[in-house]
């Protein structure tokens, strides 16, 4: 058996077979989908439903709802889907193992349902309520899907296009975000009278879920490693890959069920004590930090402003601002296209370090955004730049390092690690970010493009290419020096030990 090194450049660029292609496409519409198109629609009736709030109390009490308390119901109904993420991302993992990937995201189905019959009804029933229970499904629908579904991909993907497939997760958050933005618009759903309409659209992508996902399998790596159903497994390979192009994943399958035999999918805190992860665990939580805190969410706050000020009309704003979806979901696309050649540490590391330039270029053209009637315009560029880059690199690659840097065992605790660091993260920004512009106004891309630079020179150093390599071979060359220093000791040789041999002893169990 050749190392991982000596195999990745003989590995043959397949083309993905139709029946994996829809499989992914049905995964997504009712997972990642679900989650970019509920961050987008919230924003189109924004002023709706505040008069839909302060009507109904002024129906209630017989009396004008003060502002403080209209703005903390709003940034309750707002705020609310980021606690529903983190509930679902805390339990996604452990439903996957129990439920299956494929089942999970079936079963998940029924948050996304309810919260639109929620939402849907709050206005002709008079509960405003509703909305924030609604909206708290949707959350809880957000965060299982985040955890579940790149393992899904992770793990029917053929490992030549493990990381193509698996950007199936960032293409449909950015088509989410762009086609609630679309239909936010004015000509669509975004009157004020078609506010519950367009929050109980939620129930589209759900429906075409559950229609279409049965038809495709669960993943082989679950019914085998997991379930020990060998006849499941091989057929489900031979639906996904075709039936004379499966054997070679089989084997990659069976090489990490002989490594996981005897041991028990591992709880989240149980991760924490296992040294062997150790840099793994630091790795998926730093990256989940800090996709939240690189600076994307105040590229979109000052947005508005930066558009406004170029002489963008404000009724105008809206369509410029889905050319920033539209630039986003361009640049998940392009970012699919490339990590098969390019890999997972170039494209993030450039991104990041793309992200740090243009931190100290819009730093500068809001500082002299008066000085001249260009430099708006160049603030405009830096935008678009920034979302590019965060698209090309960290928006993109950040999840499918998730499933590369950890065996079948440790998969779905560690997906439920790095959705619940993600989702608190998404909470803090959502509080702290105010405070953060107020205090700091322009200069806090200068805090941004310290947290750039810090993540790019710990990819750098850390963490290894992860491209056509097994998740073993992956996980052994996190291992290596611990590994071979332990062989060493026993085997009583002082040559340094092959990654062969280190797969070799995963393979026969003598190592964990």
């Amino acid at each position: 058996m050749n190392s991982g090194r000596d195999e990745a450049p003989d590995l043959p660029r397949k083309v993905p077979s139709k029946s994996l292609l829809l499989a992914v496409w049905a995964a997504c519409i009712g997972g990642t989908f679900q989650y970019g198109y509920n961050i987008s629609i919230i924003n189109a009736p924004t002023t709706a439903i505040q008069k839909f709030i302060n009507q109904t109390w002024t129906e209630r009490y017989n009396t004008d709802i003060s502002k403080q308390v209209l703005t903390l119901f709003w940034s309750t109904i707002v705020s609310i889907f980021t606690i529903g993420g983190l509930v679902g991302s805390s339990v996604g993992g452990t439903l996957a193992i129990r439920y299956g990937r494929k089942g999970t995201l079936l079963i998940n189905n029924i948050f996304a349902l309810l919260a639109a019959v929620l939402m849907g009804t709050s206005y002709p029933t008079g509960l405003f309520e509703l909305l924030i229970a609604g909206r708290f499904l949707t959350g809880v629908n957000a965060g299982i899907a985040l955890c579940v579904q790149p393992l899904y991909l992770g793990e029917i993907a053929p490992r030549a296009l493990r990381g193509a497939m698996a950007m199936g997760t960032s293409i449909f958050i950015t088509g989410g975000i762009l086609t609630g933005q679309v239909i936010g618009l004015d000509e669509l759903l975004g009157r004020d009278d078609y506010w519950p309409i367009l929050l109980s659209t939620t129930c589209i992508p759900a429906v075409l879920q559950l229609l279409i996902l049965p038809w495709f399998p669960e993943s082989p790596r679950f019914l085998l490693i997991d379930r020990g159903d060998d006849q499941a497994c091989n057929q489900a390979l031979k639906q996904l890959h075709g039936v004379d192009k499966y054997s070679q994943e089989r084997e990659d399958i069976e090489r990490e069920r002989l490594s996981a035999m005897g041991v028990k999918p591992k709880k989240p805190w149980e991760l924490f004590g296992d040294r062997s992860l150790r840099w793994q665990l630091i790795t998926v939580i730093l990256l989940g930090v800090f996709q939240q805190l690189n600076g994307i969410n105040a590229i979109y706050f000052y947005a508005d402003y930066v558009f406004s000020q170029a002489g963008i009309p404000e009724d105008k704003i809206p369509y410029v601002t889905v050319g920033t979806g539209a630039c986003e979901c361009l640049t998940a696309l392009t970012c699919g296209l490339l990590i098969e050649s390019l890999g997972r540490r170039v494209l993030i590391m450039g991104g990041y370090s793309l992200m740090a330039v243009w931190c100290i270029c819009f730093t500068l053209t809001l500082t002299f955004q008066n000085a001249s009637p260009w430099v708006p315009y160049l603030s405009m560029v830096c935008v678009f730049a920034f979302i590019l880059s965060f698209g090309l690199g960290p928006g993109g690659v950040t999840n499918i390092l998730t499933t590369e840097l950890f065996i079948q065992s440790a998969r779905p605790a560690a997906y439920m690690i790095s959705g619940s660091v993600n989702w608190l993260s998404f909470f803090f920004i959502g509080m702290a970010f105010p405070f953060i512009v107020n205090g700091l106004q322009q200069y806090c891309f200068l805090v941004f493009l310290t947290v750039c630079v810090l993540v790019a020179t710990y990819i750098f150093f850390i963490v290894p290419e992860t491209k056509n390599k097994t998740f073993l071979e992956i996980h052994a060359e996190f291992q290596s020096r611990e590994l071979k220093k332990k062989l060493d000791h026993e085997e009583g040789s002082q040559q340094p030990v092959s990654t062969d041999v280190l797969l070799s002893s995963y393979a026969n169990g003598n190592l964990k």
